[in-house]
């Protein structure tokens, strides 16, 4: 009776232990599908246009869609690869609208209450999500990388100081 005692008591911790590394695994998960939306949120709204030449006027991001192919362009510019999925709930992220004139989408968030295991030690660009109370407050917003990272603002830790642009032109991914 003591050994069965024993081994629910170990199964316990041991699931709560699983829970715990899932969560982690989910939040890491999480950072990256946000910095990946807000990244390419970033480049859709990058002045485009050829040197010397006056630049268009911003065109509004109105659906997460345009990201995977630029309908606005004669060539194939892709800004991300697919559409992910918020690793938290499993569902679609909640869009964060700027000014619906000029802007259209600026971001993505989870739209999860539960609280986050991960409340410090974020990298630069996303310090303002310590000591957040739920993944919500979680805003991958392009506008507040651009106000939170240093002149210069590249991505540290790649070779050569690059962005993560993967040498394209304009950040996007181009296909033939």
């Amino acid at each position: 009776m003591v050994a069965v005692v024993i081994i629910g008591i170990m199964a316990g911790a041991a699931s709560q232990s699983w829970r715990t590394i899932m969560q982690r695994d989910r939040e890491e998960e999480l950072l990256f599908r946000g910095t990946q939306y807000r990244d390419a949120i970033a480049k859709w709204h990058k002045p485009r246009g050829t040197p010397g030449q006056p630049k268009p006027p911003p065109r509004p991001l109105r659906d997460l869609k345009d990201l995977l192919q630029d309908p606005n362009t004669p060539e194939t510019v892709r800004y991300l690869r697919r559409l992910y999925p918020d690793p938290i709930t499993g569902k679609d992220f909640e869009v964060i609208m700027g000014d619906a004139s000029s802007q259209g989408i600026v971001g993505v968030k989870s739209t999860s209450q539960d609280p986050p295991l991960k409340r410090g030690n974020f990298p630069d660009d996303l310090k303002a999500f310590a000591d957040k109370d739920k993944y919500s407050d979680w805003t991958f917003d392009y506008r507040l990388r651009a106000a939170s990272v240093p002149a210069g603002g590249g991505v540290t830790g790649l070779p050569g100081g690059t962005s993560g642009t993967s040498g394209t032109s304009g950040g996007a991914f181009r296909s033939p």
